[in-house]
């Protein structure tokens, strides 16, 4: 099984690096396979807990080399929640790339664990019988404190549901649980990272 793994980590940073200076990235440090996966920038600000700054990335299975290319810009400059990550931010970034592993059906909404898995929910929005999904990997409602229901109610929201949340709303959605592989690497330890195995520090 692939872990995710620093080389994956430099390797968005490279991506993000690149397309500021309009350069290529260098060629990455890891075997090609093919998993889901997912990239979160998160911006330190202040020395305090680090907050998320963009998390997007894909439950089906993608070539790692381009899909961690193209997420860590989608990621960083394409998720709707917040305007697009600037160069003058890269200090202060640190990214952590996931790979997503032992997807399984649940027997019901509450049939997971906090902190051990990521969850994905499907249901039909009965006010305009439209089909919605959302997912929170693994980490998150850890993270939160969230207890399982707390959660669930949270995902149901972010999947775009706007009505009123009932115990026969959270009995109709289907639930998949998985887990994940992450690395986290801080920009101070990409750029040592880069100095001491190409000899320069990143041109930005």
């Amino acid at each position: 099984m692939v872990s995710a793994n620093r080389e994956m980590a430099v390797y968005c940073f490279d991506t993000l690096v690149a397309h500021y200076s309009s350069q290529d990235a260098p060629p990455p440090a890891f075997d090609e396979g093919q998993h889901p996966l997912f990239v979160t920038w998160k911006k330190m600000v202040n020395g305090g807990e680090p907050r998320l700054r963009g998390c997007i990335g894909t439950l089906e299975a993608r070539a790692l080399i381009n899909g961690f290319k193209d997420y860590a810009l989608t990621s960083a400059l394409k998720d709707r929640r917040f305007p697009p990550i600037q160069a003058k931010e890269l200090p202060y970034l640190e990214c952590t790339v996931s790979i997503l592993t032992d997807y399984e059906t649940a027997n019901n909404y509450l049939d997971w664990e906090v902190g051990k898995h990521g969850i994905i929910i499907e249901f039909t929005d009965p006010d305009y019988n439209a089909r919605r999904s959302a997912t929170y990997l693994p980490e998150v409602p850890a993270h939160e404190g969230w207890t399982k229901m707390e959660a669930i109610n949270s995902l149901i929201r972010k999947a775009g549901y706007n009505g009123t949340i009932t115990e026969s709303l959270r009995k109709r959605i289907r639930l998949t649980r998985y887990q994940s592989t992450l690395f986290t690497l801080q920009y101070s330890e990409y750029v040592s990272y880069v100095k001491e195995t190409r000899g320069s520090p990143p041109a930005v």
